[in-house]
């Protein structure tokens, strides 16, 4: 079944214009939600505003938005004025740079699309992801949608083009702000850690070799509620006993390490269509 479109747009560099159509990468459906209910009469239940200065129920006709200045100050805005905000919308994503794939930070990286080209674009669509891919680099472009303008990022993927929308620098937090104490690393203990990332290496990522097992627990449990069966917590597993010791804790990890039989590696197997290329990837 062919995935369907949630828009279009046009890549522009220069004098060079794509169309493109955006599609999206994941399954929300795989998410698991729950509804409020009444417990009394297993009614699904609705959510109210209430004004608590005035003590009433507040429809949505009587409602507007309002932006804080200041601790409990705010302006209150029309329609027409929220509008006026926004940012036009632009039919175009328009690439102002091309830069080393590997210097984009996945910290920067907030949702990723799938672009596919529009009715007679393949030829200019092909020949953009080749030349990104063959020159390892990504393009930096922006992109402006309903009322918002994105910092956006078009990459090859196999023979296509990826949209990763991305952070601004000011949406980003710096990790200097992460308290790390010092402390040594000895080079006993740096020789063990290595031969532990040996011993579970592979060669590629295959996102196929993991499931959700949480969510195929809780789906069968929900089944099983559905069909009339009663729901039993499972006993708690015991925690290990804590290895205080770095160098005990690395040794007795490389043991166990060593005592798995690990499925075939995915060394010699690549996933297509969402794996990424060393050179097509942004950091």
């Amino acid at each position: 079944m062919s995935a369907r479109a949630i828009g279009t747009s046009t890549i522009s560099f220069g004098l060079v214009s794509i169309p493109v159509k955006l599609y999206s990468t994941g399954e929300s459906g795989r998410r698991i939600s729950f509804n409020m209910m009444h417990e009394e009469c297993g009614t699904r239940v609705k959510q109210q505003y209430i004004c608590p200065k005035c003590d009433v129920v507040v429809p949505r006709s009587d409602m507007t938005k309002g932006y804080e200045f200041a601790k409990g100050q705010y302006v209150l805005f029309d329609d027409d004025e929220l509008k006026a905000l926004e940012m036009p919308k632009k039919d175009s994503i328009e690439i102002h740079e091309f830069v080393p794939a590997d210097e984009v930070e996945p910290v920067y990286f907030d949702k990723p699309y799938y672009l596919g080209p529009d009715k007679g674009a393949a030829r200019a669509y092909r020949l953009l992801s080749k030349a990104l891919r063959e020159s390892g680099r990504v393009a930096i472009a922006s992109y402006a949608t309903r009322g918002k303008q994105y910092l956006v990022q078009i990459r090859p993927n196999d023979e296509g083009l990826v949209l990763d929308q991305l952070r601004y620098a000011e949406e980003v937090r710096r990790f200097d702000e992460v308290p790390i104490d010092e402390a040594e690393v000895k080079d006993a203990e740096l020789e063990l850690a290595r031969q532990l990332i040996d011993q579970a290496a592979s060669d590629a990522f295959d996102a196929t070799r993991y499931t959700d097992e949480v969510r195929e627990r809780a789906l069968a449990m929900i089944q099983g509620k559905v069909e009339g069966q009663e729901i039993v917590t499972a006993p708690q597993e015991e925690p290990a006993t804590q290895i205080i010791d770095l160098m005990s804790a690395l040794k007795a990890s490389l043991a166990e390490e060593g005592d798995r039989k690990p499925a075939a590696k995915a060394g010699k197997k690549t996933s297509r269509g969402t794996g990424r290329k060393k050179k097509a990837a942004g950091g």
